[in-house]
């Protein structure tokens, strides 16, 4: 059996679960693929293969042309990047792996102090010789606004709760009891955005929420404002958020996640002042990894015994 880990970017898929206890050729391969093609061709011999979340795309139109491929599993419990009804008609059997939320939240937070405190200015000024730089602003009786109050927007703002900031938030069917069960004020769309100081976003990327947050969204927003998004970057609209931190539209943005991924060489958001910029590590933390690669060698053990765990069924 033939198995492939992809975009191990870190080197540690190896070290992190007992993969030679399946007695099989094992290739990891650390560096994104260039397009479908060339995942295609590099993956066209192996029977298994196991992808880090949504990095790789598994759409019809490479399952159908990795006939050798018999098992997918994803680290997480869904992958929107997988075409599991494909996958099922081809004869693919898709498996997910156990997940936590709490690595992303806890980024978030990281993501929200660097921007509001200008951490990573502070940080490049001393490491050439200098000293302070700029004037960054501190969170208590700020307002956090809150677009999505699921799990992960609601730990978001218990931490903000405990720096004394105003919580607020809004989404489709949020409740005006539901948020106060959880501490938080339910606001109208718009006035999340025009009384936000910190607009953290925290839903699920789909065909309603893509671009949910565009120009005239940005446009209500104070220009003090800073913006987060640890979610999934087609959420905002990436076009309009440059131009908002260009134009004085809103103080800063900080991010975790950008409409292509890795983030092309020469992206404007590589370089722009205000914009606090992480590489899609929301996830990415020691012991949520090895949940991920544990459960990956516990599905592939389960598949070849006939008795797969975990199936995602669409």
């Amino acid at each position: 059996m033939r198995i492939a880990i992809l975009d191990d970017y870190q080197g540690v898929a190896l070290s992190l679960a007992d993969w030679d206890s399946l007695g099989a050729d094992v290739h990891v391969f650390s560096d994104a693929f260039g397009g479908e093609d060339e995942a295609v061709a590099a993956l066209a011999g192996y029977e298994v293969v196991v992808a880090m979340r949504e990095r790789t795309p598994f759409p019809a139109s490479a399952l159908e042309r990795l006939p050798r491929l018999k098992l997918l599993v994803t680290t997480g419990p869904v992958n929107a990047a997988i075409d599991v009804d494909a996958a099922r008609r081809l004869g693919v059997t898709v498996c997910g792996t156990g997940y936590f939320s709490h690595p992303t939240a806890e980024l978030t937070w990281g993501l929200i102090l660097s921007a509001a405190r200008l951490i990573p200015q502070q940080v490049d000024s001393v490491r050439r010789g200098g000293w302070q730089q700029g004037l960054g602003t501190s969170l208590r009786g700020a307002t956090l606004g809150v677009l999505g109050l699921g799990r992960l927007g609601t730990a978001v703002t218990e931490v903000g709760r405990a720096f004394g900031m105003r919580c607020i938030a809004w989404s489709r069917h949020l409740t005006p009891a539901d948020a106060q069960a959880k501490g938080v004020t339910c606001v109208a769309r718009d006035e999340l955005f025009e009384r936000s100081d910190v607009l953290s976003i925290h839903v699920v990327l789909s065909e309603r929420t893509r671009g949910l947050v565009g120009a005239r969204e940005l446009g209500l927003m104070k220009p003090t404002a800073i913006l987060v998004n640890t979610s999934r970057g087609p959420v905002v609209d990436e076009a309009a958020l440059i131009g908002a931190l260009t134009g004085g539209g809103i103080a800063s943005a900080a991010l975790d996640v950008f409409d292509r991924e890795p983030l092309p060489a020469g992206h404007p958001l590589r370089t722009l002042p205000n914009a606090v910029v992480t590489p899609h590590i929301g996830y990415v933390s020691r012991d949520l990894y090895e949940v991920f690669y544990r459960d990956a060698v516990e599905d592939i053990e389960a598949w070849r015994a006939g008795t797969p765990v975990r199936t995602l069924t669409g």
